[in-house]
């Protein structure tokens, strides 16, 4: 009888399952208020602070120099830095009018000295316009 049972067809009908017990012993449950909402996690800030560590040094060449008398001037950068951390970066520390940046990134060079021969560190540079009537009196001198 129990053996019929078990392989009987079922006949379009689910039977509910049975639900089991748990017989063991369940930690309490502790109930929070659900009006308290958990703290909010701080967002970040609304505007990134500006880092003047990002220029490394100005790059002093005869091109670089060139380029002073129309508002164009040269920085060595940070390898990480974007133009708009550049553009931040040297309007906070020059207080000046930045109109727009380009990047160069200047590859490592192989160089010998007799029978060594080693590596010339490559770095990124920013040549940067600023505004008509503006300039940079640090870098013109």
């Amino acid at each position: 009888m129990l053996f019929e049972k078990l392989f009987q067809k079922n006949k379009g009908k689910k039977q509910p399952k049975e639900k089991v017990v748990d017989t063991r012993q369940e930690k309490p449950v502790v109930k929070t208020d659900k009006t308290e909402k958990p703290p909010k996690i701080a967002k970040k800030q609304e505007k990134a602070q500006t880092n003047p560590l990002i220029l490394s040094s100005p790059h002093v060449t005869e091109k670089a120099t060139a380029g002073s008398g129309q508002n164009q001037y040269v920085f060595k950068v940070l390898e990480n830095a974007n133009k708009t951390e550049i553009r931040k970066a040297i309007e906070a520390v020059y207080n000046i009018d930045v109109v727009y940046v380009h990047i160069i990134n200047v590859k490592a060079k192989k160089r010998r000295l007799g029978k060594s021969s080693g590596w010339k560190k490559g770095y990124k540079k920013a040549m940067v316009k600023i505004a008509k009537g503006q300039r940079i009196e640090a870098l013109t001198q």
